[in-house]
């Protein structure tokens, strides 16, 4: 699942030519920015991380909470923080994550996962929905 990796790569290029005014601009005021999408994608990051670290030692089925998205960007005071800090701590969790994808194996991935409205998935679905979700974002920031 080297996906990732290529992601990431490609994604810190593209990031990398947004202007500070771009990343700033707030399209309503309760709109995030492009810096505060980034934000939530490093809330995410951490998140799925944790997720993805409980699976392992953790009763079965893992059950995943959810999280209040928008309090956390709000909490974590993105809009003013230097995006260069949001991209690299950004870009450092997902490099972790891609090693920890890298590190499952057939079984692992299989793992039984209970998801916040009750339904039932594996592991596997797990991550490439966290890839997935990344993917909508990067999207949004591209715009």
């Amino acid at each position: 699942m080297r996906r990732l990796d290529q992601i990431l790569d490609q994604t810190l290029l593209e990031l990398d030519q947004i202007s500070d005014e771009d990343w700033e601009f707030k399209p309503a005021p309760h709109k995030w920015s492009k810096k505060e999408i980034l934000g939530h994608l490093m809330d995410s990051a951490r998140n799925n991380l944790q997720r993805f670290t409980e699976i392992d030692y953790f009763e079965s089925p893992y059950q995943v909470l959810s999280y209040n998205q928008d309090r956390l960007v709000l909490a974590n005071h993105y809009q003013s923080e230097p995006v260069t800090l949001i991209k690299a701590m950004w870009a450092s969790l997902n490099r972790h994550i891609a090693y920890l994808i890298d590190c499952q194996t057939t079984e692992s991935l299989d793992k039984a996962v209970i998801l916040p409205d009750g339904t039932k998935t594996n592991l596997k679905w797990l991550v490439e929905d966290y890839i997935e979700h990344l993917l909508h974002h990067k999207a949004q920031i591209l715009i």
